[in-house]
């Protein structure tokens, strides 16, 4: 089991119980998927892109990514319906807690200048949405083997009904909220 849900299980439960008066372990909120996606726009002018996006993500997860395309044209930045323009994983389970223990204690540290991250990046339903510029913060990434840095978001999605519910979720779990 995941060092994180473990901790989760073991500590968080019985304290988020006690905050928001639960009366069941099943209404506690807990971490559902992980998200991570890669937009290339420069992707259209040179492929090659998408394909050491793929691997990067691939490396960083433990898990193949998907090539996404475009829905629809927009000839203002010469795209046609159906190209492939980013990459985009969904982590669930243990590999989503093994990535959140990750990010929190090892990647998100490693930031430049970091602070913190925004409380404000709530969706209003309990799911948070980070933005990172670039993939260089993960330690899995070969610097020599990097064609372009790029940024990616990560969407953290819960079980919580409301933003303060997910915030003391994450926040429990060690996530470094900007005070």
């Amino acid at each position: 089991m995941a060092r994180l849900k473990q901790m989760h299980l073991q500590e968080q439960v019985p304290a988020l119980m006690k905050e928001f008066q639960y009366r069941n372990v099943m209404e506690v909120p807990r971490i559902e998927k992980v998200v991570l996606n890669m937009g290339l726009g420069e992707a259209i002018q040179n492929p090659k892109l998408l394909e050491s996006a793929v691997e990067e993500l691939g490396r960083i997860t433990g898990q193949k990514a998907v090539i996404t395309k475009a829905r629809k044209s927009i000839a203002s930045f010469k795209l046609r319906e159906e190209m492939s323009i980013g990459a985009c994983v969904t982590l669930r389970q243990d590999r989503a807690w093994e990535f959140l223990d990750r990010l929190i204690n090892v990647a998100l540290p490693r930031v430049r200048d970091f602070k913190g991250i925004s409380p404000k990046a709530f969706d209003g339903r309990g799911n948070y949405t980070l933005g990172i510029r670039e993939q260089l913060i993960f330690p899995e990434i070969d610097l020599d083997l990097i064609a372009k840095v790029s940024g990616m978001n990560i969407t953290i999605v819960t079980t919580a009904k409301t933003d303060e519910e997910g915030r003391a979720l994450l926040s429990g779990l060690g996530m470094p909220f900007r005070k």
